[in-house]
């Protein structure tokens, strides 16, 4: 791991939008992922209260240089969520000139969703590499939960927005997902990552906010399945 990494995991409803009833009700996870020495950082799933996030950093010495969404979920970007209107990567661009990271399926939906479109969206393929400083991100093109939705692998940690929870993983019943992918994602694309990478899902549904992938494989549930039939008879 390299010393340079600045990795920060704020909780919503907590350690931002306190008062925001939705927040706190939905839990999600914004991350920062930066250079300790170039000051250069990465916002996450900016979501409910954007300018709060752009103090933040500020308050910590970083300056923003990107936006990466996991996928096009209000609760992680913002727009509309059951009625609720969320701030998010549309309030962020009236304020920074900044890319907005976004995988190459989902740009369709983010703009639906939120108004925001290309640029600044950038589009990304699986496999993909950000560079933040000397901090370089992969990305990881998981879909499932969403079409697009993505992981972010950097430095033994593993950002995986809604496609895996410490216990369980995203809906699979939503529009544009899909429990075949979900499966693939789960079983296949995540499959031949290291026992010690940490995994830093996109809502605190655990007790504890994060976990080993060895102690996620050995209790998660949907990773107990030896093959798609048996996935699919259970979670499809």
């Amino acid at each position: 791991m390299s010393e340079r990494l600045f990795f920060r995991q704020w909780l919503s409803g907590r350690d931002f939008a306190v008062d925001d009833p939705v927040a706190r009700q939905m839990v999600n996870f914004t991350y920062v992922i930066g250079d300790t020495l170039t000051r250069e950082a990465l916002l996450v799933d900016p979501a409910y209260s954007p300018q709060e996030l752009l103090d933040r950093l500020a308050d910590e010495g970083m300056r923003l240089v990107g936006v990466v969404a996991t996928h096009y979920h209000a609760d992680h970007i913002g727009g509309n969520l059951m009625g609720h209107a969320v701030a998010g990567i549309a309030e962020i661009a009236t304020k920074v000139s900044v890319p907005i990271h976004v995988q190459d399926s989902e740009v369709t939906w983010v703009t639906k969703g939120t108004g925001v479109g290309v640029p600044p969206l950038v589009t990304h393929g699986s496999g993909d590499v950000i560079t933040v400083g000397e901090i370089s991100v992969t990305l990881i093109h998981t879909p499932g939960h969403t079409p697009g939705s993505q992981c972010l692998l950097f430095e033994g940690r593993l950002v995986s927005g809604d496609t895996l929870f410490l216990d369980g993983c995203g809906r699979t019943d939503l529009p544009g997902s899909s429990p075949h992918e979900m499966y693939a994602s789960l079983h296949e694309r995540l499959a031949g990552l290291p026992e010690d990478t940490v995994l830093y899902p996109g809502h605190h549904y655990s007790r504890e906010p994060f976990a080993t992938l060895a102690q996620v494989r050995e209790h998660n549930a949907v990773l107990a399945p030896r093959g798609p039939e048996e996935w699919l008879a259970v979670y499809g």
